[in-house]
């Protein structure tokens, strides 16, 4: 299969992605939610979800759960693993594992500015070497300085936008970042010359707002989101996916998108 019909089975006919991240389980022990997600999945796809990012074991235990929708494979995971920064990284499968498993694509991180970035930078360079051979799309989520906002700079547009073009150069075909929801927001999407999905954020209590900052992702230029637990942990995960589609595939109002949630979620 070549990488752009691969490309194809994670962006929607619009060039659009909402892709849900059930890939804690190699960052962090905060994963709740995750498993109670993956078994309503038939009813996110129905209701518009495109593409999941997983780990490899979640690949072999839910394989049945996911035959209709993109899979991207996570191919590093955290070494430090009780630590929620991810200070450091590991590559710890293939390209051809992915494919092995009929995955869509790849994904890894790099931190531009961290201590350890070099290890990280290595991993991303072998790993869109290698999926070019395999015409596999490679999706470099790219964060300046470390996977947590530390400081000033690892939350400056600029500085992410430089991150965000670094993710191209190093051969990635999808960027995944994070955003400031400010205007200069703009300028990580005129950096990257790829399309790019914004980093879904840290769980917020107020699903309205988490809406309005997906919209105005969406108004500067980003092709979707990839999110984890805004959906996963929320109550009524599969109408919150209904309202993520509302915005990013229907070009909704916040309005729009929550009134979608709350009588989805009422039923």
């Amino acid at each position: 299969m070549s990488k752009k019909r691969r490309m194809r089975r994670i962006f929607a006919e619009d060039g659009k992605a909402l892709v849900l991240a059930l890939d804690g389980y190699y960052f962090s022990n905060k994963t709740e939610g995750i498993d109670r997600a993956i078994h309503v999945l038939p009813q996110m796809v129905n209701q518009g979800l495109d593409a999941i990012l997983v780990t490899y074991g979640m690949a072999n235990i839910y394989e049945e759960e996911f035959p209709d929708v993109g899979m991207l494979l996570r191919v590093d995971m955290s070494s430090k693993i009780y630590d929620p920064s991810v200070p450091y990284t590991q590559a710890a499968f293939s390209v051809e594992d992915a494919v092995r498993l009929g995955a869509d694509g790849v994904i890894s991180m790099t931190f531009p500015g961290a201590e350890n970035e070099e290890v990280a930078h290595d991993i991303a360079l072998k790993l869109a070497k290698e999926a070019d051979q395999w015409q596999m799309p490679y999706m470099c989520e790219t964060l300046p300085y470390g996977y947590a906002v530390t400081n000033e700079a690892s939350k400056s547009p600029d500085v992410i936008a430089t991150a965000a073009r670094l993710g191209t150069e190093l051969g990635a075909d999808i960027i995944k970042t994070r955003f400031t929801g400010t205007k200069d927001d703009q300028l990580i999407i005129q950096a990257a010359k790829r399309p790019v999905l914004a980093l879904g954020g840290p769980k917020t209590n107020d699903f309205q707002e988490y809406l309005e900052f997906v919209h105005h992702c969406m108004s500067v230029g980003a092709k979707g989101v990839a999110v984890g637990r805004n959906v996963t942990q929320n109550e009524h995960p599969v109408a919150a996916i209904a309202a993520l589609h509302t915005i990013i595939h229907k070009g909704g109002t916040v309005a729009d998108a929550y009134q979608d949630y709350k009588a989805l979620s009422q039923r």
